[in-house]
């Protein structure tokens, strides 16, 4: 029988949906805040973007008016609400670098308020209704794991959820658990068929991290209909779905596709201990066979 100690972390997760109304987003956010760190939960975790609409359905400069240095007016927003109650949270903002340099970062505040590190995102996708590229510069921070009091967190941002490679990066250096903000959703117009592919796929392929590398996955995503305002597309149908799985990819709690939700779910982070012991993947990687996986192609 393993001696290891348990170690039990209540996570809290945030399912919203938005409006362009900042001030609003806000209050409903640390409304959700302060239930979840009534209810016991020391960990929380908002979606991507989650202070405005998903903005990057269409091109338009006056979109980086959304944008706020670091520190700034957000920073100082969710300092406050973690220092009030004494949680970690992990948020996400549109950060303005500079003028003409900005990125999609991740902010992971303490309980007394304090940043405890950012991170950028670093796959930036350029596709139909998400044209990110126009207004993120990729991360220039690398792939390196958070410390706060409640663990190491491996925290990335949606589009670098489907690479195994950031994944296994951040559990290389330490990373207890892996997090991810998310923005993601179907066009309306696609077929149901097509849109359970892509919805079934976006779980698989995170669970396969948790199981590669042995560690427990957060994933909150935002949930309901947004119109792209160009009238270009249809807009997106964010398909919510926010989930935390385990070391072993087993689905601990899992929120619908539609509606606003905000859960908590205790991990027990010591169970990676014992998961990596009967499944050692990491003692048995070929590190002398991977040089090619920095390659384009081949």
């Amino acid at each position: 029988m393993s001696n290891i100690e348990e170690r039990l972390l209540p996570v809290g997760i945030i399912q919203h949906t938005f409006s362009d109304d900042v001030e609003t987003n806000r209050t409903r956010n640390e409304q959700s805040i302060v239930t979840l760190a009534e209810e016991g939960a020391r960990l929380i975790v908002l979606s991507e973007l989650h202070d405005s609409l998903y903005f990057c359905q269409t091109e338009n400069v006056d979109n980086f008016d959304l944008a706020y240095p670091i520190p700034g007016d957000f920073t100082a927003f969710y300092s406050r609400v973690a220092r009030e109650n004494e949680v970690v949270i992990v948020a996400s903002t549109f950060e303005k670098r500079a003028c003409g340099l900005y990125h999609n970062t991740a902010v992971v505040f303490e309980t007394d308020g304090s940043i405890c590190g950012i991170y950028r995102k670093m796959h930036i996708p350029d596709d139909p209704g998400f044209y990110e590229k126009f207004y993120f510069t990729p991360g220039d921070l690398g792939f390196e794991p958070i410390e706060t009091s409640v663990g190491t967190l491996g925290v990335l941002v949606c589009w670098d959820q489907w690479y195994p490679e950031a994944a296994r990066l951040m559990c290389l250096k330490g990373a207890e658990m892996l997090i991810y903000p998310t923005a993601i959703g179907w066009n309306p117009d696609d077929s149901d068929d097509e849109k359970r592919r892509q919805r079934d796929a976006w779980i698989t392929i995170q669970r396969s991290h948790a199981v590669a590398n042995g560690v427990p996955v957060v994933s909150v995503n935002r949930v309901g209909y947004e119109e792209d305002p160009s009238g270009q597309t249809s807009g997106i149908d964010f398909w919510g779905s926010s989930f935390v799985a385990g070391p072993q990819g087993e689905i601990i709690t899992e929120c619908s596709e539609s509606e606003v939700e905000e859960r908590i779910c205790v991990l027990n982070l010591s169970r990676s201990e014992n998961v990596r012991r009967w499944w050692p993947f990491f003692r048995d990687r070929r590190i002398d066979a991977y040089g090619d996986i920095t390659l384009r192609y081949r």
